[in-house]
């Protein structure tokens, strides 16, 4: 008997190969962490994306980030999460053996169906989940799917 197929194996491979190139354009390992981060350099938080009931509800991992460094801002249907996680270290005192956490600058954006009322929106910020919720969000319309004609001659 043969091995079952993994339907994932094409996805994680391609995510694999993006997170290589990835490391690899940052310079990876030490040289990264020796470059000042810009906003082309900073980090982004994981994001889950999700239905519940009508709603459309967009949740951000924001361990170790103040409320009051957070900003949310919808503009053209793109919903903009920013903000700064500070690391509260002196480092310049510190020697690093291992340093896997990320701080600076971080801007994650969604762009959002259209449709989104702003009025609709509301958000909270419990043990370093940012969730945002639309009411009703779930319930939008599909885009409208345009046929393409064929050519006569």
């Amino acid at each position: 008997m043969g091995r079952a197929r993994n339907p994932f194996r094409g996805l994680i491979d391609h995510m694999s190969e993006m997170t290589r190139m990835r490391e690899y354009a940052e310079g990876g390992g030490q040289a990264q962490e020796d470059q000042r981060r810009t906003h082309a350099t900073a980090w982004v938080p994981t994001t889950d994306i999700f239905a519940k009931g009508n709603d459309l509800v967009i949740r951000c991992e924001l361990a170790g980030v103040y409320q009051d460094d957070i900003d949310i801002s919808l503009a053209n249907g793109v919903l903009s999460v920013s903000g700064e996680r500070r690391s509260g270290l002196e480092e310049e005192e510190l020697a690093f053996y291992t340093r896997e956490r990320s701080f600076g600058y971080f801007r994650r954006t969604i762009n959002l169906p259209d449709g989104v009322d702003e009025g609709k929106m509301d958000a909270g910020f419990v043990d370093g989940l940012l969730e945002i919720t639309i009411e009703d969000g779930a319930n939008l319309p599909a885009p409208r799917r345009i046929r393409i004609r064929s050519q006569v001659d």
